[in-house]
């Protein structure tokens, strides 16, 4: 080994046995985010079997069965943006770029549903 690396790990090991308070607690805060993590995945395992359930339910047309799959992959999105993306914890400006993309994504299924009734072509 180089004499070089040697007071790089003395360093190290000092610096470890001083802060063994410090690690307990991170370790307290890291099992409680391992335990939300693990409520919203099976969270999301629920709803997935959920959507595979609803996907067997004839709501009366088509579009009906759209609406409700959009309706429980939206929650599902939402629960991954806000928990596993961190959008629930972050500052202003990722809001406001939230805000923006749901008017744009609105407005794209606005689009949509006026190509389905077009008065033109019908």
């Amino acid at each position: 080994m180089d004499e070089s690396h040697e007071p790089l790990i003395a360093e190290t090991a000092a610096a470890t046995t001083g802060d063994a308070s410090h690690d307990e607690h991170a370790a307290h805060d890291v099992s409680k985010h391992i335990r939300g993590y693990l409520m919203v995945g099976g969270t999301l395992l629920l709803f997935t079997a959920i959507t595979v359930f609803l996907s067997y339910v004839n709501f009366g047309t088509q579009k009906a069965n759209v609406a409700v799959a959009l309706l429980v992959a939206t929650f599902k999105a939402g629960l991954v943006a806000a928990i596993f993306m961190h959008l629930s914890s972050e500052k202003r400006m990722i809001y406001r770029i939230l805000i923006f993309t749901f008017f744009f994504v609105s407005g794209l299924f606005w689009l949509i549903y006026l190509a389905w009734y077009d008065p033109i072509t019908r």
